[in-house]
């Protein structure tokens, strides 16, 4: 048996990780997270460096973990599976193929003098003695989908029917589409990133992942006339899961009073409804924040998730928003004109893992 490394991603290999992710039960296979087309994305949409670690025997895979390596001169070096995404990490068929990838991935992290080493698992907790932390503090927020329409109406609450009545009552369209809603997409995406004090993913990360996953991503931009003031990345996963997620989703703040976030919200559900979705992932929270409230109103319910470390040297937040260090920045970027944020903004967060 042994591990093999592979940085160039080709039609060949690509079949291969899908026939082997088919093989896998489907609570650690089924994820469209684990496609190895996000590898090619996450190349060349944020210019990481792809690796493929590939556990066989006589020829026979019985273990994949996909890896990025994310590195930038302000942040060091970070070994990721996988950046941008909430779930991918070790797939494998028994616990000793799941222990030769990872002492293959710490080998590799720390050939490359990464900080650390990221996994950011499926439905899979390693208990090793490489492992060194554990990330649990955020969970994903999932809404079972019902058959109809009305029945997602009538359950979401008295509430929130009530905004979305508001956001119809505002004149509101909503376009579905690619590349061909991109500019009116980021446009909301930046200055929104930028109020948030975050700075923005490039305009290439999303046009990489509408090219890579033609079928599956596309895009929804919310109008009033003309003016574009909210949209959303849409997922969907119409083949194993049959689940649909929102990656990426801003609305401007100068229209709040619009309710064109809830009216948008309802349509990204009744669009995965229509492509035959059974799940909605609306992406991970901490546990009774605002974003975890917003959530949790659509009825949606949370599942743990764990992240997975193997530290090497330095602090394990050192990079993390929500490190206190990092609020004197954020604060400074909410101030920042949009057009400087939109120039440098891609060239920092594309070091962040």
């Amino acid at each position: 048996m042994s591990v093999e490394i592979l940085t160039t991603i080709g039609p060949r290999l690509e079949q291969e990780l899908c026939s082997f992710l088919n093989t896998l039960p489907p609570s650690q296979g089924s994820s469209l997270e684990l496609d190895p087309r996000w590898l090619r994305v996450l190349q060349d949409g944020l210019q990481h460096t792809p690796y493929v670690l590939l556990h066989r025997s006589n020829s026979e895979t019985l273990g994949y973990l996909p890896l990025a390596l994310v590195k930038s001169t302000l942040f060091g070096r970070f070994l990721v599976s996988l950046p941008y995404l909430n779930r991918a990490g070790i797939a494998a068929h028994n616990a000793a193929s799941a222990s030769e990838l990872l002492q293959a991935a710490v080998k590799l992290a720390n050939d490359l003098d990464v900080r650390y080493l990221e996994m950011r698992h499926h439905a899979l907790t390693l208990d090793d003695a490489l492992i060194t932390h554990n990330r649990d503090n955020k969970v994903r927020m999932v809404r079972v989908l019902p058959d109809s329409p009305e029945t997602l109406f009538k359950e979401v609450g008295p509430k929130v029917r009530n905004q979305i009545r508001k956001g119809e009552k505002s004149g509101l369209s909503i376009q579905w589409g690619g590349e061909i809603l991109l500019n009116d997409f980021y446009t909301v995406f930046a200055t929104n990133m930028r109020d948030l004090g975050t700075p923005v993913y490039s305009r290439k990360l999303f046009s990489a992942i509408l090219q890579h996953f033609p079928e599956e991503a596309e895009l929804a931009v919310v109008y009033q006339s003309d003016k574009p003031i909210a949209g959303a990345l849409l997922v969907h996963d119409d083949h194993l899961e049959h689940s649909s997620q929102v990656p990426s989703a801003s609305c401007l703040r100068a229209y709040n009073h619009t309710n064109a976030n809830m009216w948008m919200y309802h349509q990204l559900l009744l669009r995965a409804m229509a492509r035959g979705s059974k799940e909605f992932d609306f992406g991970r929270s901490s546990e009774d924040s605002g974003t975890y409230r917003f959530k949790k109103q659509w009825g949606a319910l949370p599942h743990p998730t764990i992240w997975q470390y193997h530290l090497i040297h330095g602090e394990l937040d050192a990079a993390r928003p929500d490190n206190p260090r990092m609020q004197r920045r954020i604060k400074m970027w909410k101030k920042l004109p949009l057009w400087m944020t939109r120039l440098i903004g891609p060239g920092i967060v594309r070091g962040i893992p």
